[in-house]
């Protein structure tokens, strides 16, 4: 029946209505009030929290909403995804709050991002689930047989940690022949239960009496609880003990040592000898007060012996007993208060924390919830919260003893990436208490610094003749923030460069900003050039900056110097006319030179390399004037050469060599008889010789085929007239060509034909010489110097020549 009706009442409190109440507090968002009965099972269901804080299941999901006790026990569990509260672990109200009603504890839900605290108090319903007991099993007592009718003795309270109809609502005693039971409140709410003798007692009829006393509750069912008392008659006793004074009051400051005489009481009996030696007891005191407390049996003082806390109870009443041995005995109170002392020092539990925040927070930013108790009272109780003032946060007060730290101006990571909060707690007692906690808060980075460069321009000067992906110089930046935020990579900005891509010249490394060079430099062509790189971070959305570089190009002696005048030419041979009566220092001529290098590498310079006569001329260093250095006299040959060397000022240097001809004469003839230029007649006399040449190859090939069919026209016939004549019996003839001889002679022509071939290592110049005695000449031209060819020759005879072979290579075709 128990089981069945406590099921009965949870199903009841299941559909209890819940009771709400949300209330703006400063930072805090509401309250939540929710009621349900105590022995409820695990997971039994106590709320819906989202629907009554007005929030959504995301919300609570996003938040990460969780529940903060001060105890370290919790009772309800929070079910995010659904927004319900649920029992976590079964609650017993009696072993929460004992007799206090009503009985409740409250926790916190708080959610972050931003952070929000709900409070929610949820009420525990008692349920008549506990039995009256009486702290003794039996009470014994003796009484004289001749106490007085009304004598009054009293009994032991029984106990119930059920409270409200569920705790003790009456009591009997049964038999009650001899005795009543009457039962006195007292202001404080205690019962004062009291058996008045009714009838005289007659130790002689009766010695013994037993009776049983029942202590019954008003919870549904009835729940009860008995204990017998068993009572000896005993021969006549004059007088009962009187205690001093009905009640005792006394102040007892918390954490009195064990042993402490906190006060003592005291009753006489105006009986001698047995009777009138009085005891001192405890009968009806709670469990906690006898833990606490101890009376004397003899003198009546009453010790300290257990731990007493403030906290735990304020005070407590000690019923004690003055008993003599005739059966008499009286009671006196002991109201024992306890004086709260400043034992406990105020704790900091963090609520909520986040580690790290943003750097571009905006003041007013929660950083940190934590809570402050103190289990003191009154003004030891009273706690003053504080942080160090060299931080840029402040404390703020939410909630009863719930504080937050804000951020109180704007963070820069790049300064301070980090901050130690001290977080300092102090009581107003005497001496005052106090505790700290120390939470650590870094700044997260923000992408809000760009890179920058070291320099905001680059200038390196690189050689010409570089070889390609030469490592030139490396460009580095540097970023303030951190992380990605941090990291640097660097790009070619594209531009143009005389009509032509940068990035054909250079390349960047993104990773590490190294500029190679892609080409080699040619200092002819480009003397300098410049271009931008970016340096960009791995930020969202990133930052970037720009520097410029500028690439000065070196020149190197890579170009030898070209000599402009006088003209070099393969074939003629050009002179300069040097009269004979030159005198000193008369120039010749001037050697031109130019080096298309820049620098000392252009700077020229000018000396005699080879010389027919050193004597006659010299060069000048720097301006390349030949001028003669004595008089011109008759024995200087009429050819003169000179070499000239034209050197530039490089490392290593570079020269070039130009053939200056100076002819001493004093008149153009005198020069031509020794100065002749036969190169461009040689040129047209090879290119006519070649064409007449393959001209008449031609031609030959032709009358070759030609008398080749004519020869084997005429052996065809002169075969056929041979059968006729041999058929006909004629005589032969022979026939012979005209200027044939038959018998004289040493060849085939004729004697007045001769001819000798020449020929030279040139096949081009070969020659064939008609040698006849009427027409018979000798040319001979000496060229300008040992290298020009001997020609022995005339044009004309060469003609006629031709024309001679080419008849000759006629008669010989038709002689065959």
């Amino acid at each position: 029946m128990d089981y069945m009706w406590m099921n009965a009442v949870r199903g009841r409190w299941r559909a209890l209505f819940v009771i709400l109440c949300l209330c703006e507090l400063s930072s805090v968002s509401g309250q939540a009030r929710y009621s349900i009965p105590e022995e409820q099972a695990e997971g039994s269901f106590v709320g819906n929290i989202a629907r009554d804080l007005g929030l959504d299941v995301a919300r609570l999901v996003a938040g990460k909403a969780r529940i903060i006790t001060k105890e370290d026990r919790q009772y309800v569990d929070l079910k995010r995804d659904k927004g319900t509260l649920v029992i976590k672990e079964r609650i017993d109200r009696e072993e929460l709050c004992g007799k206090t009603t009503p009985c409740s504890f409250t926790f916190d839900i708080i959610l972050e991002n931003p952070i929000q605290l709900y409070r929610v108090t949820v009420e525990v319903i008692d349920i008549n689930d506990n039995s009256p007991s009486f702290p003794q099993h039996e009470i014994n007592l003796k009484i004289t047989e001749n106490a007085a009718v009304g004598t009054r003795f009293s009994l032991a309270n029984a106990a119930d940690t059920d409270v409200g109809i569920n705790d003790i609502q009456k009591y009997a005693l049964k038999p009650s022949d001899n005795f009543k039971l009457e039962i006195q409140s007292q202001p404080d709410g205690m019962k004062v239960i009291e058996m008045v003798l009714e009838k005289p007692l007659d130790r002689e009829e009766e010695e013994t009496h037993t009776l049983m006393l029942i202590a019954s509750d008003g919870g549904e069912p009835h729940r009860s609880g008995t204990v017998r008392i068993q009572i000896t008659v005993l021969d006549a006793n004059d007088n009962a003990p009187v205690c001093s004074q009905p009640v005792y009051k006394v102040d007892v400051p918390e954490n009195s040592p064990e042993g402490t005489v906190i006060t003592t009481v005291s009753a006489n009996d105006a009986d001698s000898g047995l009777y009138g030696d009085v005891t001192y007891s405890t009968p009806h005191v709670t469990v906690e007060a006898k833990q606490l407390f101890l009376v004397n049996v003899r003198t009546g003082d009453i010790k300290v012996t257990g731990k007493i806390d403030f906290e735990k109870s304020k005070s407590y009443q000690l019923n004690v007993q003055a008993s003599d041995h005739g059966g008499y005995a009286d009671t006196c109170k002991v109201i024992v208060n306890i004086i709260d002392e400043n034992d406990n020092v105020p704790t900091i539990k963090l609520m909520s924390f986040s580690q790290s925040i943003p750097e571009d927070s905006p003041p007013g930013t929660t950083v940190a919830v934590f809570n402050v108790n103190d289990e003191d009272s009154e003004s030891n109780g009273v706690v003053k919260c504080s942080i160090n003032s060299d931080v840029p946060f402040k404390i703020e007060s939410s909630l009863s003893g719930y504080y937050t730290i804000v951020t109180d101006n704007f963070l820069d990571r790049e300064s301070v990436s980090e901050y130690n909060v001290t977080i300092t707690v102090s009581d107003q007692g005497s001496p005052p208490l106090s505790s700290s906690k120390t939470i650590n808060v870094k700044i997260s980075d923000v992408n809000d610094s760009p890179p920058k460069f070291h320099q905001s321009e680059y200038s390196k000067n690189v050689p010409e003749n570089n070889s390609p992906g030469f490592s030139v110089f490396t460009v580095s930046a540097s970023d303030a923030d951190w992380g990605q935020n941090a990291r640097v990579s660097y790009f070619l900005e594209e531009k143009e460069v005389n009509g032509v891509a940068v990035s054909s010249f250079v390349s960047v490394n993104s990773e590490n900003g190294v500029i190679h060079a892609v080409r080699s430099f040619d200092y002819e062509q480009i003397k300098s050039f410049d271009f931008n790189v970016t340096a960009r971070d791995a930020g969202s959305p990133p930052l970037s900056s720009v520097a410029t570089v500028h690439i000065l190009i070196q020149d190197q002696n890579d170009n030898a110097p070209q000599v402009l005048y006088p003209v070099q030419t393969g074939g003629s041979v050009l002179a300069e006319m040097v009269p004979r009566s030159a005198d000193v220092g008369y120039l010749v001529t001037k050697v031109v030179a130019v080096d298309v290098d820049s620098g000392q590498n252009a700077w020229l310079s000018y000396k005699v390399h080879k010389a027919t006569d050193r004597a006659l001329f010299e060069v000048g260093l720097h301006n390349g004037e030949i001028r003669t250095v004595r008089q011109v006299t008759d024995k200087d040959a009429v050819k003169q050469r000179l070499s000239v060397l034209v050197e530039d000022n490089g490392q290593p240097s570079r020269s070039a060599t130009v053939i200056v001809n100076v002819a001493v004469a004093d008149s153009f003839p005198e020069v031509l008889s020794e100065f002749t230029d036969f190169s461009m007649h040689d040129k047209e006399y090879n290119d006519k010789l070649t064409f007449y040449l393959v001209l008449a190859l031609a031609v030959v090939s032709f009358l070759f085929i030609t008398c080749l069919l004519l020869i084997i026209s005429v052996k065809v016939y002169r075969w056929r007239q041979s059968r006729v004549l041999y058929h006909s019996n004629l005589p032969v003839i022979p026939y012979y060509p005209p200027r044939y001889s038959d018998t004289l002679g040493t060849g085939t022509l004729q004697h007045m034909y001769n001819y000798e071939v020449c020929r030279t290592t040139d096949s081009r110049k070969s020659d064939m010489k008609n040698m006849q005695a009427m027409s018979q000449s000798l040319v001979s031209v000496d060229g300008a110097d040992a290298d020009t060819p001997h020609v022995t020759k005339q044009m004309s005879g060469n003609f006629s020549q031709m024309s001679t072979l080419v008849s000759q290579i006629f008669h010989l075709f038709f002689y065959f």
